[in-house]
């Protein structure tokens, strides 16, 4: 079997693959899950006295102190919901609410965000539009590769290989930028609602870890890597399949001239041979007969 074939079936089953998998992380909600042990932060409130804990208890009913998980666009509650938000149930049946990118920001709500607070909504704006652009240049790439495919074209296939690099490239930048929102809501001041700004006793309660819509995500980025260094293989490999080919048929083509040799096999004299007449068989004895 020819290595172009090889290299181009797992090639095209890598880049379905990868691209389901980026799909699948966009537009699910496990990102990062928060598990928040409300029981023991009730506990440990109840053993503080005064201001503070009832400043505590009235905080209890905000959203970042419910277990939740949290995706691109949503974020969701497993369990309890939180009395002070509005939710709306997924296709999953979860209770969940929106994050907000102020896309459409009629209110001119960003004009009281700090530097760092817009920096993180950028970042985040920069996110879903890396991972859109990404979707729609692996759209082309799938294009390219069918007529490469088709026609066993070296050019083709190496433009999706191009393509599909090019989509790991931005997917891999929108990866980047998220791991960038990340870092700020931990390490930044951007809201009372993220990590910087909790009290120890939230700090003390709460699990944050990676979901597996993050892992399919990174996992979708390696796979669209390799498919492109496997669609730049395929294009070697056509393009020297080509070459022999060519070379092959070469030979086919190539005229054939008669050379002076085959005259000597036939048992004729090549032309020319003799310039001053045509030699006649028993000429000297006919000769030496008449003049004895």
């Amino acid at each position: 079997m020819p290595c172009s074939a090889v290299t181009l079936s797992l090639a095209t089953i890598l880049a379905i693959v990868a691209t389901a998998m980026l799909a699948i992380a966009f537009s699910t909600d496990n990102w990062v899950d928060y598990e928040v042990r409300r029981t023991q932060i009730q506990n440990a409130i109840a053993a503080q006295r005064g201001n503070q804990a009832a400043s505590l208890l009235e905080q209890m009913n905000k959203y970042y102190f419910f277990t939740r998980t949290k995706g691109l666009f949503r974020i969701c509650y497993p369990g309890a919901k939180p009395p002070t938000v509005e939710t709306y149930l997924s296709p999953v049946e979860t209770h969940c609410m929106n994050v907000d990118y102020f896309f459409l920001d009629s209110e001119n709500q960003t004009s009281e965000f700090s530097e760092d607070s817009m920096t993180r909504l950028h970042m985040g704006r920069s996110t879903i539009a890396l991972f859109i652009v990404s979707f729609f240049v692996m759209f082309i790439a799938f294009w390219t590769g069918v007529a490469g495919c088709w026609r066993r074209s070296p050019g083709n296939i190496t433009a999706t290989a191009i393509l599909v690099l090019l989509a790991c490239l931005l997917s891999a930048g929108a990866m980047g930028f998220w791991h960038g929102v990340e870092y700020y809501e931990k390490e930044r001041v951007v809201g009372e609602e993220f990590y910087q700004q909790w009290n120890s006793i939230l700090k003390d309660n709460t699990r944050i870890s990676y979901g597996w819509s993050f892992f399919l995500a990174w996992a979708g980025v390696g796979c669209s890597l390799i498919s492109a260094i496997l669609f730049s293989g395929a294009a070697i490999c056509l393009r020297g399949e080509r070459e022999r080919e060519e070379a092959l048929n070469m030979q086919y083509l190539m005229p054939v001239y008669p050379q002076k040799q085959q005259y000597a096999y036939a048992g004729y004299p090549p032309p020319n041979a003799y310039p001053s007449g045509p030699y006649y068989h028993g000429q000297q004895q006919y000769a030496g007969h008449y003049n004895y």
